[in-house]
């Protein structure tokens, strides 16, 4: 992980990126030791949506899903898109 490689940056993607929020828990402490701070803040905020809604409601209408009210009125919070 601490390669800056693209094999790396490949796999950091994938762990941020990740729906299941013991994945995001356990990548927390890799973002914050082996990336810089932005990049680990924003990992904070993906494994905070991951905790608030339990998937990524951003990806709801290309995966079929439906939304709920709360995720809807998230998706219109500023700043919540990624």
């Amino acid at each position: 992980l601490s390669s800056s490689s693209a094999a790396s940056d490949v796999y950091k993607r994938q762990l941020m990126h990740s729906e299941e929020l013991a994945v995001q828990e356990a990548a927390l402490p890799l973002f914050r030791q082996f990336v810089d701070a932005r990049t680990a803040d924003f990992a904070v905020r993906h494994r905070d949506v991951i905790a608030q809604f339990g998937r990524f409601p951003h990806r709801n209408a290309a995966l079929g899903r439906v939304s709920s009210a709360e995720e809807l009125a998230f998706l219109q919070t500023p700043g919540s898109g990624f």
